[in-house]
């Protein structure tokens, strides 16, 4: 087993289900958005923009992440997307159901 790399696989991001953030994950206001700190992993995310602080924040409360965008202009959903992946690929915001 010398030398053998485990990598675990990317988690799948679908924005048709809903999400919540992680009961281990803490979010600190900031002038620029908020901290999100996780005490399982000991990651740090730097979300820059209050509107994604809000968004996560409110994530629990609509039945997919589509559902949760809808209050957002369509041109800056994609960014919203792609900052929602991010977060879940670390662990800072799970799907619901779990």
């Amino acid at each position: 087993m010398r030398g053998l790399l485990i990598v675990a696989a990317p988690v799948e991001f679908d924005a048709s289900v809903g999400y919540r953030l992680n009961p281990q994950v803490a979010l600190r206001p900031e002038p620029f958005g908020a901290l999100a700190y996780h005490f399982g992993n000991r990651k740090l995310s730097f979300l820059k923009v209050p509107e994604l602080v809000e968004l996560v924040r409110e994530l629990e409360d609509h039945p997919s992440v589509e559902d949760a965008l809808q209050g957002f202009p369509e041109q800056r959903r994609p960014q919203f997307r792609n900052a929602l992946a991010s977060l879940a690929a670390s662990d800072m915001i799970r799907p619901q159901a779990e």
